[in-house]
């Protein structure tokens, strides 16, 4: 236990900035998760409105400090990335 008051207070805002940042992590994860569900059941404009909702929540979560800016960045482009290859199979170019 900490002996001075201010050490006191530390203990107090960590532990308030853990649940948050804890509760902020759950739902990235739930995010992601729920992009990668679409992905294998090909729905493509469910997919579209979850990958645009997940790109914001990576966004947040980089902004309120909770993750990495890198790891943010490498989220953000690897369902860009998968995204922009389901919709490429799902609607095949149209030749002259």
């Amino acid at each position: 236990m900490p002996n001075v008051k201010s050490a006191e207070k530390r203990v107090r805002t960590n532990e308030k900035r853990r649940l948050r940042n804890r509760a902020a992590r759950a739902t990235l994860r739930t995010n992601l998760k729920r992009v990668g569900a679409l992905m294998a059941a090909k729905d493509v404009e469910a997919l579209k409105k979850a990958a645009v909702e997940t790109i914001s929540v990576i966004g947040k979560t980089r902004r309120k400090g909770v993750i990495n800016r890198r790891r943010a960045a490498r989220l953000q482009s690897r369902i860009q990335r998968r995204v922009n290859q389901a919709l490429a199979t799902a609607a095949p170019e149209k030749t002259a």
